[in-house]
């Protein structure tokens, strides 16, 4: 999900056109305990969970009823790396990198997933076609039929006390990005007009919250919203980021999917 990051988040939630099976075994729903068991650590003496106990604690479609996930940190190593983003306020940073699928400080280890919600089926006049339903009744049905979310979710460990930076630099970010940033990888550019706090969840040992409005591509064309949400378990840090396409097309505002968050916390905790 790296490339998929910019390209994923970026050009999909911004142009709808770019579109960028996660186990759910006994053994993956069970395991995982030595890298929660961390948040009873001092921060100064935590050791950072490896890459394959972070998989074992993602997300999985027996954890959460109506969305399927998978894991993509494979396809994220074969992508653009951390390294290949520029970002043109260093402020902007940890918040770039989430909404990118990278981690948001500097991680000891990293896995990424995706969670999206199941596709609506379709009614009568969102099947039919335009020539047998008027124009506003047959995109209404359209949108709704594409009223789904799709959820990024990135899980990275620290050693020491680097969750604590990590989201005191989320929250710097937050609160000095309001005018937005640019993105550019190795393939594509994103570039976001403004960054606002929003309600976080309220889940982990710490929450942070917001909301990115892209750039449209067209000047007459829809603002689209990406929402993140950065979530601290111990020195365990989640990174949500959610687009919805039927809300990015009207440019009407949503939330993070609540039910992801709430199903990740619960294999965290």
């Amino acid at each position: 999900m790296r490339a998929c990051a910019t390209t994923t988040v970026g050009v999909l939630a911004l142009s709808l056109i770019t579109g960028c099976g996660g186990g759910d075994s006994d053994e993956s729903k069970n395991s995982g305990a030595s890298a929660t068991t961390q948040a009873g650590k001092t921060a100064k003496t935590a050791k950072a969970a490896t890459e394959a106990e972070l998989e074992k604690l993602l997300v999985t479609t027996a954890d959460v009823t109506g969305y399927k996930a998978e894991s993509t940190t494979a396809e994220a190593k074969a992508a653009d790396s951390k390294s290949d983003l520029k970002i043109a306020a260093e402020v902007c940073a940890p918040i770039a990198y989430a909404v990118s699928g990278f981690a948001p400080g500097d991680e000891a280890a990293v896995v990424q997933g995706k969670v999206t919600q199941d596709a609506k089926k379709p009614t009568d006049a969102a099947s039919e076609s335009t020539d047998d339903v008027p124009d506003a009744e047959w995109q209404a049905e359209f949108a709704e039929s594409m009223n789904i979310d799709m959820t990024f979710l990135t899980l990275s460990s620290y050693d020491g006390d680097g969750a604590e930076k990590a989201m005191k630099a989320v929250s710097d970010a937050v609160a000095g990005c309001t005018g937005g940033f640019s993105i550019s990888g190795s393939t594509d550019n994103t570039k976001y007009t403004k960054i606002a706090p929003v309600k976080a969840s309220g889940v982990g040992d710490e929450s942070v919250a917001f909301s990115a409005t892209g750039e449209p591509e067209e000047p007459d064309g829809a603002t689209g919203f990406t929402y993140g949400e950065v979530v601290r378990y111990g020195n365990t840090i989640a990174a949500y980021t959610t687009i919805n396409l039927s809300k990015v097309v009207s440019g009407k505002p949503y939330t993070i999917s609540a039910p992801v968050v709430k199903a990740q916390s619960a294999r965290l905790k």
